[in-house]
């Protein structure tokens, strides 16, 4: 079952069930008005929304409509909690020398995660407002996401994995060059994690068949101005699963329903693969010619973010966003 979120002049938007080859959609308003009423009532509204989904790719829904991605906000326009971890330690280990501190050993048995804002995302053809020139070091992060239901404190691993009920993509949008003097402060980010954009469809696990496991196993494709950044497989060098970063969010708390949890930014130990951020690409420069040459995004660049089926059709639908230079008001 796939779901978007269409904008309609209201903060939460309007809830769409999508077709699988993400043509036609039909307006799901008389089973759940948004996504999170939706997520709030899983229970009574999943087998109405499932029936939903299986007429509509039967073709037997009449007054659908053509699916429009530019239309959509991200499947959560707000949500309640959004947890970002950072399960690709071969990411960490770039990153952390880009800024010239030592990994602790620990980051391979404990993961690492941060809670970010969640009171406005942008849509996934929003664009991104750049309200320093280049100063700030805009960058991408190309990410899986799940969307859970409730979740007990305590949770183990091995019971985790029941309770995500939606995948997405990410553009953890970041500001490198604020980062460093955030961290110093010793309280983590804030100013440096500006709002994210998710994909436009919001998918449930089974549409992935073999290829989810508690990972996706699916390269994520990233470009800027059309030229690829990386393609590496989400499910490769994952050191901590979507059940275990559950219970890592659950230890100490209750996770309310529309819980987002990302994956961190995807990358591979095999470099051949390409990255899915930019700071990746300026270590990796800098460690391998001593010259960093890739710049940060700047106002006018367009970056694009999607996952393929095996048969090359889209999976999530594509963020695609232009970055901007903001006016103040």
């Amino acid at each position: 079952m796939k779901l978007a979120t269409y904008k309609n002049n209201t903060r939460d938007g309007q809830l769409l069930v999508v077709s699988r080859d993400l043509k036609r959609a039909s307006v799901a308003e008389k089973i759940a008005p948004t996504l999170q009423y939706a997520l709030d009532n899983w229970k009574a509204c999943e087998g109405k929304l499932r029936e939903l989904s299986e007429k509509l790719n039967a073709g037997k829904i009449f007054d659908c409509i053509a699916f429009e991605e530019a239309q959509c906000e991200s499947p959560l326009p707000r949500a309640y909690q959004w947890a970002d971890a950072s399960s690709y330690v071969t990411h960490i280990e770039l990153v952390r020398k880009s800024r010239g501190v030592e990994m602790p050993k620990e980051l391979w048995t404990d993961p690492l995660m941060y809670q970010g804002g969640s009171d406005t995302f942008f849509g996934p053809h929003d664009s991104i407002p750049l309200a320093s020139n280049e100063d700030w070091g805009l960058d991408y992060e190309a990410e899986v996401a799940i969307v859970t239901d409730d979740v007990p404190m305590g949770i183990q691993a091995d019971k985790a994995k029941a309770h995500t009920k939606l995948l997405m993509l990410v553009n953890d949008v970041s500001l490198r060059n604020l980062v460093p003097g955030e961290l110093a402060k010793g309280f983590g980010f804030f100013q440096s994690k500006p709002s994210s954009a998710f994909s436009p469809v919001a998918i449930t696990p089974d549409e992935l068949g073999d290829a989810w496991d508690g990972k996706v196993h699916v390269p994520i494709f990233s470009h800027i101005n059309n030229k690829k950044i990386g393609s590496p497989n989400a499910g490769i060098d994952m050191i901590f699963d979507f059940p275990r970063l559950i219970q890592h969010a659950a230890r100490t708390r209750s996770l309310g329903a529309g819980t987002i949890i990302g994956s961190g930014t995807v990358s591979n130990a095999d470099r051949s693969l390409g990255s899915s951020c930019l700071v990746e690409v300026r270590m990796l420069e800098k460690l391998n010619t001593g010259e960093i040459k890739t710049p940060f995004l700047k106002a006018g660049d367009i970056i694009r973010i999607e996952m393929f089926d095996k048969n090359g059709c889209s999976i999530f639908g594509k963020i695609e966003q232009k970055v901007t230079e903001y006016e103040r008001k």
